[in-house]
């Protein structure tokens, strides 16, 4: 038996859009359970993704980026999101991207918790090879905040993560495991099956995706070996449906293929998906309506 006392705590991920924090979690944790767009906002729902190692399971909680530019419900829910995201955790890793300090980082800097540990995690290593220029630009973010520690990582390549590990588990506190050792989420398969569609949505429509957009699985049932699946994508307008079925809806299709695609290697089971867009006027706005597909 190993002297070692076994540690479980909860870590939030936390920093502006686009910074990799859904990047950096699906790569802790090894498997794909937080989607990932270069557009601004894809991560809506904290997702808890869960870590174990012989003494330690570390549950990491994904966050929205921290928005300023579009205003409204939904982005004030998400920013809420974010806050509450940094209460009652045991450790923070707020990721910045390497060498670009931008006033949005600073404006997530402004929420970071005072009696918490914040580890710095400097993401994107590439942009950082000169070794003089990396070591200034810490010292830039130190003066901005008493980081407890600092990494430097590549969320997309996996790199120096193991590190990154090593310097958040001091700071989890000694407990018996929270989760059972092979569960990777605590987010439901209902739940996933409409995060990946959504991520075919951010993928493949780009900046003509609506960002008054949501999914809504309407259907999940299992048949022997088979999951099928049937999902709705809302819109606010019904100018916006063209645009994501596409001409002739090549789009639509594109984007329930990958999503298929993606689900069986997920759920390791046949699945049957059916997608179609339904138009649900100011959605975005009505906060009540947030709450109940838990944006919150």
């Amino acid at each position: 038996m190993s002297d070692t006392p076994y540690r479980c705590g909860f870590v939030a991920i936390v920093g502006r859009p686009n910074v990799g924090k859904s990047t950096l979690m699906n790569h802790l944790i090894g498997q794909k359970i937080s989607i990932t767009s270069k557009k601004a906002q894809t991560t809506r729902h904290r997702v808890n993704g869960i870590y174990t190692e012989p003494n330690a399971q570390f549950i990491f909680v994904d966050t929205p980026g921290f928005q300023t530019y579009h205003k409204g419900a939904l982005n004030e829910t998400l920013n809420n999101s974010v806050k509450d995201s940094l209460a009652n955790v045991d450790c923070v890793l707020f990721v910045l991207e390497a060498m670009r300090l931008s006033a949005a980082d600073r404006e997530v800097i402004a929420l970071l918790p005072k009696k918490t540990p914040v580890i710095l995690v400097l993401n994107k290593l590439d942009k950082a090879k000169d070794k003089l220029a990396l070591s200034a630009f810490i010292e830039e973010a130190r003066a901005e905040f008493p980081f407890a520690e600092v990494e430097v990582v590549s969320a997309k390549h996996g790199q120096r993560l193991g590190e990154l590990l090593d310097k958040v588990r001091p700071h989890l506190p000694e407990s018996v495991p929270l989760y059972p050792e092979d569960m990777v989420t605590d987010k439901t398969q209902r739940f996933l099956a409409a995060e990946i569609v959504r991520e075919k949505l951010f993928r493949y429509l780009g900046e003509e995706l609506p960002y008054e957009m949501n999914v809504e699985v309407e259907s999940f049932e299992v048949d022997g070996h088979m999951f099928r699946i049937y999902v709705a994508v809302l819109v606010d307008k019904e100018g916006q449906k063209p645009i994501v079925i596409g001409r002739g809806g090549e789009k639509l299709k594109k984007i329930s293929t990958e999503a298929r695609i993606d689900m069986e290697q997920l759920f390791d089971c046949k699945v049957f998906l059916e997608v179609w867009v339904k138009v649900k006027s100011g959605w975005a706005d009505d906060v009540r309506f947030l709450r109940d597909f838990g944006i919150n």
